[in-house]
């Protein structure tokens, strides 16, 4: 693929930005046609599906800030001189074409375009159809800032198809595919797995933990518990289980104060059979899996633990591998957990609502990575690239 030249594409965003601005009425009103027909049963994907004139502003944002960041391609990783008169440096240089599914958020139609354009990759957006007039009329402005300089509309895609038509094309895709991220739950991620044959990184699901150790600062984890679990219900990043050493001191009346507090923010509560004890009138786990279960909802699963290594574990056998947080004054005790943990961002005493781009100075994401490799955690401009070995010889050859 040709690289741009950053001017380019820096021009390109900028006139991404005047025409989100000029024309926020079209968007505002595409919005409105995808909200009328949707079923608001579904609170959370409801949230994620509304477009107004501060999603605008931030979209707008998104692609400035963006545009201001360096850029990724073509910057030297490494350079060595072999004895044998080699010189061989290693480049950052561009992914190729990368597909993208999810559903709801038009947002993600604005964030996963500017990210893979600005790192010279083709994107193509394969939405969800809760949010089709929206990701339309941002797509057609993202073809009029690419035609504004002479560029082809191939670069930002989208794909109008179904299920059937999504697996048949992830099988035999028409064209060159050198990166599938399924923004989504675990059927999503499971059915991309299936059937694409390229590679698959994988923005996995939350399903969040907090475990509150005995040196807990309790004023204070009352407060991370509301805000991670109550601040936006629809996060990948928003808590689901809570996690109380038995050792706390007043556990039991902790352990009753942190329900109240909870359910006063309208939050239901299911609990084991240890906490059950000091809160006999609440729903009691049925099932096992729950603890895998990712919520999306106001609901919270309260368990109890004998101590850190016990929070190790069970944090590791079910969270999806993306955020956990501890909440102790016990630095090394911190350290210890956060080390152990498996997740892509681990946390002592803050909420784990911040595992995002934006708050964590990555900028705009493309998603939160929970896989291993390339990337983990947000996918950030700099990692929408990956490397090439430039090798420089004058006859040489190997004996």
């Amino acid at each position: 693929m040709k690289l741009l030249k950053t001017a380019v594409k820096n021009a390109v965003l900028e006139s991404m930005e005047r025409i989100l601005h000029e024309h926020k009425d079209e968007l505002l009103l595409a919005n409105q046609k995808d909200l009328a027909a949707f079923n608001k049963d579904d609170q959370a994907l409801y949230d994620r599906l509304v477009v107004d004139d501060k999603k605008v502003g931030q979209m707008i944002q998104a692609v400035k800030e963006v545009r201001l960041q360096e850029d990724p391609v073509n910057k030297e990783i490494s350079k060595k001189h072999l004895e044998n008169g080699l010189e061989i440096t290693n480049k950052t240089a561009p992914f190729g074409t990368i597909m993208i599914i999810y559903e709801s958020r038009p947002d993600v139609t604005v964030e996963a375009a500017v990210l893979a354009f600005k790192a010279n990759n083709k994107i193509l957006l394969k939405g969800g159809k809760e949010a089709y007039y929206s990701n339309k009329a941002l797509v057609k402005f993202w073809h009029m800032a690419l035609d504004e300089h002479n560029l082809g509309k191939d670069y930002i895609q989208f794909l109008e198809m179904d299920r059937t038509q999504t697996q048949a094309f992830l099988k035999n895709p028409d064209q060159p595919l050198d990166l599938i991220v399924p923004r989504g739950g675990e059927r999503l991620i499971a059915f991309v797995k299936e059937h694409a044959k390229c590679a698959v990184l994988v923005s996995g699901r939350g399903n969040n933990f907090l475990y509150v150790h005995p040196e807990a600062d309790w004023q204070m984890t009352k407060k991370v518990i509301i805000n991670a679990k109550t601040h936006k219900i629809s996060a990948c990043n928003a808590l689901d289980k809570i996690l109380l050493d038995i050792n706390l001191p007043d556990y039991e009346g902790k352990i009753q104060e942190l329900a109240r507090l909870l359910k006063e923010h309208q939050v239901s509560l299911v609990v084991d059979e240890k906490v059950s004890k000091s809160l006999p009138n609440e729903e009691r786990i049925k099932e096992n899996s729950i603890w895998q279960e990712e919520f999306l909802s106001m609901k919270c699963v309260i368990g109890s633990v004998a101590n850190l290594e016990e929070a190790v574990v069970l944090i590791n056998e079910n969270s999806g591998g993306h955020s956990a947080a501890i909440m102790t004054s016990n630095n090394q005790v911190a350290q210890e957990f956060m080390d152990a943990v498996d997740c892509a961002a681990v946390y002592q005493n803050a909420s784990t609502r911040f595992t995002d781009g934006g708050q964590m100075g990555v900028g705009a994401e493309l998603a939160i990575s929970t896989d291993k490799l390339h990337h983990r955690g947000p996918l950030g401009l700099k990692q929408l690239v990956t490397n090439k070995y430039y090798i420089l010889g004058n006859g040489q050859i190997r004996n």
